[in-house]
């Protein structure tokens, strides 16, 4: 690998500075700013954390997760939000940054963290987030990066010693190990009533849970691991150290000043001051230390962990050589040791593998082999002698994985029997083999495995966060099973209430086990649904496996409808933290979809022009179209680059507008009537927006723009017919399709000319030749007048796409 770093992308910031400063908040609202973006975190908690943050903001049809163990990509995602190990590196995207770069100096995640820093690059711009200790090194590897200091928004002082018993609410205590976490946990659960547990070892399901658990104020108290000391966000006045020192991966030590501080950081958030103490079994910190933590000034970083990434994959033994090669920069010191390296040299010592691994593809195959990662952390023979027989299998043979055996490694996992200690066994198994099946090309019917083990996987993580509630949470705090019961009365048989049929749901729906769904379960489906599974009428009604879950309610403006769980005390606070947030995201892709898609947020970066911005903002506010008159002068100030731009997402220039083509499709238009009758309070007008033509006093005297239609010749007109005729009259040759589409409309002669006059074409469309009536004929039947035309077609002229799944409106979006 050349250590000199790469130089792709136009700008490189670095900002650093200590916990608690919105150094992450701000590289959020900038990637949102580009039209692409990728963002690499340091936890897969954060990652999900930062995940709900922008499909909150933008919708889930436009982000993708990826971490280690979950995998949410939908079909065009613009942003990646990742853990820094998953980052898509040969995903070309406008911006891209990488959180807690001061993690390259970590003995073993640190030559990731540092190859980033060397490569990792967006097109247009590169954020580099982290603590202050790494300025020089930034300096001295990435000389051509704006350096800029983060301040931390509150203060953060020192409390002495504390007791479990003196603890203020909403504190964290933090230990090192499973062992001593369970130990705090019980204690603070016999002197406080409840706790929430989150160590690393948990599975995503379980930690989200039991993070929500505390985040809705169900208990004040948390006991965890380090695991909380990088970034994540949580209500958070106290912390507590139960421990100063740790193992390491190779050898009991001291924290360090910075790690103290680091953790010790996610008191206090936002403009609130925090506190830190260490518990009274523990020396009190020293002066020194309480200082550095509280003034945020510690050593600077003055090497980064370091792996050659231009491997040799001619041999084994190549491969071997080529992973212990020395770096060339004196800043760099060469990884210690890694379970991959570790399992590589041992499976090459196997004579039935280097049999195999004889050519370039074998080896590249055997490196993927060894980076399986050993998630049991338990005997590391044990996980050596599975990878040897997962390459073998892969060597012979059809080059797949033998279902059988894979059936006889994953079925004893599937048992959500036994305590704390044996679930979590189970599922660090089981996430071994969610990765594996995740490999491309290792497995016969690999989507069948893939739901297999995650289905297992969130079985065990359900039953996990159950056992750990039923031993850390006083049961009379919480309802006595936790099951779908409801606390009001039932609804009276017959009623017609949209939502009368919840309480049926609270007690009838059953798991694959067929016993009834716990609430976390049943939460979790609706966390991890896909847009298609949810169903929202025309009155914004939202419906989850055919039953009503909430409804969209009144928001500042059209572009931001609430929403409102039905019969809300049925659910916990976790619970309603939970499906709050996954429904403000699909809130979010509704409205994304009424602007046809637009990204609009992409256009609010200061480096974008005034024009460009202020041409962005209206498109929005309109939902994807706007007027000429609006747009002419923002439009003629854009350069053609940016112009250029407007036109690949969509925008195009019609005679009377300026809109996105795909909010004028029939599914958009739908969409629009919805968010204008949230907003009016009051259902669209009937007809709207199935029918092309209206008459305008069947709009009720309200804006017809605004529902996406056009007042021409006295009728109300569709917009995307208006700009479908005024296209047409554009055309040399258009005069024949637009008396097709007047004949399809119905209209009368006298409407039929105001309209084309108004368009901007006072007889083109009439038919070339113009027939005289023989004497004594009888007139033809007149048209119909707009309202009473039988039969029309519902979207006459309009552009036709697919309808898209997850649409519960009527076409008539009454």
């Amino acid at each position: 690998m050349n250590s000199s770093p790469s130089h792709r992308s136009s700008v490189v910031v670095a900002e650093l500075g200590p916990t608690n400063t919105g150094k992450t908040h701000r590289a959020i609202e900038r990637m949102l700013e580009h039209e692409t973006g990728i963002i690499g975190l340091p936890l897969r908690l954060l990652a999900r954390e930062v995940y709900d943050r922008v499909t909150a903001r933008v919708g889930e049809g436009r982000v993708a997760l990826m971490t280690g163990e979950e995998k949410r990509v939908p079909a065009r995602p613009d942003y990646w939000i990742c853990t820094v190990e998953a980052m898509p590196t040969d995903r070309p995207v406008d911006f891209l940054a990488v959180d807690e770069i001061q993690l390259a100096a970590h003995r073993e995640r640190g030559h990731v963290f540092t190859d980033r820093l060397l490569h990792a690059r967006g097109l247009k711009e590169t954020w580099f987030l982290g603590a202050e200790t790494m300025r020089p090194m930034v300096q001295s590897l990435i000389p051509q990066a704006s350096l800029k200091r983060a301040t931390r928004l509150s203060q953060l002082r020192y409390a002495g010693h504390r007791s479990l018993k003196s603890l203020p609410p909403r504190s964290a205590v933090v230990a090192f190990s499973a062992d001593r976490v369970y130990e705090l946990a019980e204690a603070l659960r016999r002197l406080r009533g409840g706790v929430a547990v989150v160590l690393g070892a948990l599975s995503p399901r379980t930690r989200n849970a039991q993070v929500a658990m505390y985040q809705a104020g169900e208990v004040q108290y948390l006991v965890a691991t380090d695991a909380i000391g990088m970034g994540l966000n949580l209500d958070l006045n106290h912390v507590a150290f139960a421990a100063l020192s740790k193992f390491d991966g190779t050898e009991p030590r001291e924290l360090f000043s910075d790690e103290l501080a680091q953790i010790a950081g996610r008191a206090g958030r936002h403009l609130n001051d925090g506190s830190f103490a260490t518990l009274n079994t523990l020396p009190e910190l020293s002066p020194r230390v309480v200082s550095a933590i509280e003034s945020h000034r510690f050593p600077a970083v003055r090497s980064l962990i370091w792996r050659n990434a231009s491997l040799d994959f001619s041999s084994p033994e190549s491969l071997l050589d080529s992973l212990s090669q020395a770096p060339r920069h004196n800043a760099f010191v060469r990884v210690e040791r890694a379970d991959d390296f570790d399992a590589l040299r041992h499976l090459s010592s196997v004579p039935a593998i280097r049999d195999v691994a004889t050519d370039r593809a074998r080896v590249e195959l055997l490196w993927q082999v060894c980076q399986v990662p050993d998630f049991r952390k338990g005997l590391f023979g044990l996980h050596v002698s599975l990878l040897r027989e997962t390459f073998l299998q892969l060597t012979a043979g059809d080059g797949k994985l033998e279902s059988g055996w894979l059936s006889r490694q994953v079925s004893p996992l599937d048992d959500v029997s036994g305590d704390i200690h044996t679930l979590m066994d189970r599922l660090a198994a089981i996430r071994i083999w969610t990765y594996i099946s995740h490999r491309p090309g290792w497995l016969h019917e690999a989507e069948a495995w893939q739901e297999r083990t995650r289905r297992i996987e969130d079985a065990l993580g359900d039953a996990l966060h159950e056992r750990l509630v039923e031993r850390f949470v006083q049961r009379a705090a919480r309802r006595s099973a936790r099951r779908f019961v409801r606390n009001t009365a039932q609804p009276a048989a017959g009623s017609d209430s949209p939502f009368a049929k919840l309480g049926l749901l609270l007690g009838e729906v059953a798991g694959t086990d067929g016993a009834a769904l716990t609430e976390e379960q049943f939460v979790q489906r609706v966390v991890d649904a896909t847009h298609d599974a949810f169903q929202v009428d025309a009155s914004g009604i939202i419906s989850f496996e055919g039953e009503p879950l909430a409804r969209l309610v009144r928001g500042k403006d059209r572009r931001s409808p609430q929403v409102a769980l039905v019969e809300s005390e049925v659910w916990t606070g976790g619970a309603r933290r939970q499906l709050e947030r996954r429904l403000v995201a699909l809130a979010r892709d509704l409205v994304t979809e009424a602007m046809g898609g637009f990204p609009a947020e992409s256009f609010a970066g200061a480096d974008r022009s005034g024009a460009a911005r202020g041409l962005a903002y209206r498109l929005a506010e309109g939902l994807g179209v706007i007027s000429q008159a609006e747009a002419r002068e923002q439009w003629r100030l854009l350069d053609e680059e940016a112009r250029e731009r407007f036109r690949t997402l969509g925008v195009r220039e019609g005679q009377r507008f300026l809109y996105v083509a795909e909010a004028l499709t029939p599914h958009a238009l739908e969409r629009r009537c919805m968010l204008m009758a949230l907003l009016h309070q009051r259902p669209s007008p009937p007809g709207v927006p199935g029918e092309p033509v209206l008459e305008v006093a069947a709009l009720e005297g309200r804006d017809a723009r605004a529902f996406g239609y056009e007042v021409l010749g006295g009728v109300a007109l569709r917009i995307d017919v208006a700009e479908r005729l005024g296209e047409a009259l554009r055309q040399p040759q258009g005069g024949r399709q637009v008396h097709a589409l007047m004949q399809e409309l119905r209209l009368e002669g006298g409407l039929h000319r105001r309209i084309l006059r108004e368009l901007g074409g006072p007889t083109a469309g009439a038919p070339a030749k113009r027939r005289r009536r023989r004497r004594g004929a009888r007139p033809s039947a007149p048209a119909a007048v707009p309202g009473g035309a039988k039969g029309p077609p519902a979207h006459a002229g309009g552009p036709r796409s697919p309808r898209k799944a997850g649409d519960g409106g009527g076409s008539s979006g009454a």
